[in-house]
């Protein structure tokens, strides 16, 4: 075995299928989905990742009124499955070092890129459609990802406002800083001084228009899917990308938990 000994051999080996295993796992969300099955039902692509949400997990910015309409949380508790692999994902990154986090995230993100360039796909890439930047390192390691695929447009929600600042100003990332009545005081700095964008949660999408007008000084724009003017998924794309405005950045967001 060209002088390779079978106990360095099987080492090698075990140290493959270990790793082999320890891969994050990507999810498919209809909602954001880059490419659609040709019934238009479900994401033909995995091309979205999260993390258990909650502050006992991923979302050390939580708020009580994201927290009590969380859809991700809500999802978690219906399949677990989708917790299964959130919690594993959690289980790899919670306690790594930045090396760790940086190997891999990356390779994450080559194997959606490959999987692109397989089926003709856009490279679109929702971060965290549950949970959220648990820690400085883990944000300097997505950082560092995202700046190293300029070919990947990303788009990411956070209510971190040390992540938001991390992140801010990289030309193939749609960065939101999500607000609400509780952290707006936060969110009103971000815009004003780091011209951040803001996605504003509230009950009614009158509500959100007053708090936006006063935060920003415009109404900002309303989510079509969830004031269900476009449909989730169909065979025309999914909701976010056939909206596009989050996904691109082009402008403030708001959103309505009671979806009037």
């Amino acid at each position: 075995m060209n002088g390779l000994r079978k106990k360095d051999l099987w080492n090698y080996l075990s140290e493959r299928i270990t790793f082999t295993l320890s891969k994050l796992k990507r999810s498919n969300d209809r909602k954001v989905a880059n490419l659609v099955t040709k019934n238009g039902k479900q994401a033909a692509i995995a091309n979205t990742f999260g993390l258990p949400a909650g502050k006992e997990f991923s979302c050390p910015g939580a708020t009580s009124i994201c927290e009590s309409v969380c859809y991700a949380g809500k999802l978690e508790k219906l399949f677990k499955g989708v917790k299964v692999n959130l919690l594993h994902n959690w289980e790899l990154l919670r306690n790594a070092d930045m090396d760790t986090m940086l190997l891999l995230i990356d390779e994450m993100i080559v194997e959606f890129v490959n999987d692109c360039e397989k089926k003709d796909a856009p490279k679109l890439f929702r971060i965290h459609w549950d949970g959220d930047f648990f820690n400085d390192t883990y944000t300097y390691a997505w950082k560092t990802v995202i700046t190293n695929h300029p070919d990947v447009q990303f788009w990411v929600y956070t209510r971190v406002k040390s992540a938001a600042l991390i992140l801010k100003d990289i030309t193939n990332l749609s960065l939101y800083y999500s607000t609400d009545d509780e952290n707006k005081e936060i969110a009103h700095g971000l815009k004003l001084n780091e011209g951040i964008r803001l996605a504003y949660l509230g009950k009614t999408f009158a509500v959100t228009e007053s708090k936006m007008k006063e935060l920003t000084g415009k109404p900002g724009a309303k989510c079509p899917e969830n004031m269900k003017s476009i449909p989730l998924i169909s065979s025309n794309g999914s909701a976010c990308v056939s909206c596009g405005l989050c996904v691109y950045g082009k402008a403030d967001i708001r959103f309505s938990a009671s979806k009037k």
